[in-house]
């Protein structure tokens, strides 16, 4: 057993670049790293280019062994694992579930950063749908790991406001480095046994499933508020998208970067009516509300603001959003 935090055995498990700042934190405090596992590459991009992972670039340069199963729960893992004799596993953002297997591994436990305030927003995607519902705080909170999807004991937490426009991306990297703040203080408490984990509450959870590309779909029936903040958390993926239905002409999809609560617009038009398109592009929404377009993109067309979009593309007043085509 370490005798100090600084000589435990660590394995990190990693992949996003939310897990980079607390991986560079520990190497740069003398932790002592003996392992990252990642993801394997995967294509991305029109090229279906295989990029590795900053966070294994990182490892590289600084003389971390990395490993890349494609299941880590798999018995030629599990040996790799044993095999590192790691005393805690600490993991962000890795993207595979860990077996009770993988968790006996370290002798001393294993460590979860999430992106959330637990118990809410468990899950893959907890920044976007806090966002998504209108939350105005988060934060991140330290687990202990157990078989079920974090829903280990509470070893640290800490709080921060969301910014009325923050974006999903903007915020994430703000709590990446919170966690990179919070990391070393877990590591230390738990290696020396000094923790008072707190067990979350049975059924007060909230869910945050992975993201797919259907997410983006906005709906003009719902609040001004609703889309907007809908708009804030699909950024920057998958994006949140419509059609934009032109008379005469196929539908063409828009990604909507940017959004803000519109002004009040009298009539009666149905939700995803273009309402105004100077001096802001304003839709309609479902509580007759407006939502105003401040930067959308054409598909296979570079981003617009609001005005050089009305001016190459020429939409009218009248003319409909809707989620299909």
């Amino acid at each position: 057993m370490p005798a100090e935090p600084k000589q435990a055995r660590i394995v990190f498990m990693g992949t996003g670049d939310f897990a980079l700042p607390s991986f560079r934190r520990l190497l740069d405090e003398g932790y002592r790293i003996v392992l990252l596992v990642t993801q394997p590459e995967r294509p991305q991009g029109r090229k279906q280019e295989r990029i590795p992972p900053r966070i294994k670039q990182e490892a590289v340069g600084r003389g971390v062994p990395v490993y890349q199963p494609e299941n880590v729960n798999a018995a030629e893992a599990l040996g790799r694992l044993r095999a590192a004799e790691p005393d805690l596993i600490v993991l962000a953002a890795y993207g595979q579930i860990l077996s009770p297997q993988v968790l006996a591994v370290p002798r001393l436990g294993s460590l979860n950063i999430h992106a959330s305030l637990l118990p809410h927003y468990r899950g893959a995607a907890p920044v976007n749908w806090a966002i998504y519902h209108g939350e105005t705080e988060t934060g991140v909170t330290i687990i202990t790991m157990v078989p079920a999807v974090d829903a280990g004991d509470i070893i640290l937490q800490r709080k921060v406001p969301i910014g009325p426009d923050e974006t999903a991306g903007e915020l994430l990297e703000r709590l990446a480095q919170l966690a990179a703040e919070m990391i070393p203080e877990a590591v230390n408490r738990f290696v020396r046994g000094e923790v008072d984990p707190v067990p979350q509450p049975p059924g007060k959870f909230r869910r945050a499933p992975k993201l797919r590309k259907e997410h983006g779909r906005v709906d003009w029936g719902r609040t001004a508020e609703q889309i907007v903040n809908h708009v804030r958390a699909m950024n920057p993926w998958p994006g949140a998208f419509t059609y934009w239905h032109r008379p005469g002409k196929r539908p063409l999809r828009l990604i909507i970067w940017k959004a803000s609560m519109g002004p009040a617009a009298a009539g009666d038009e149905p939700p995803g009516t273009i309402v105004s398109t100077a001096p802001q592009l304003c839709v309609r929404t479902g509580n007759g509300g407006t939502v105003a377009l401040v930067e959308l993109q054409p598909e296979g067309r570079k981003r617009l603001r609001a005005d050089e979009f009305v001016r190459g593309y020429r939409p009218e007043r009248g003319d409909r959003l809707a989620g299909v085509p």
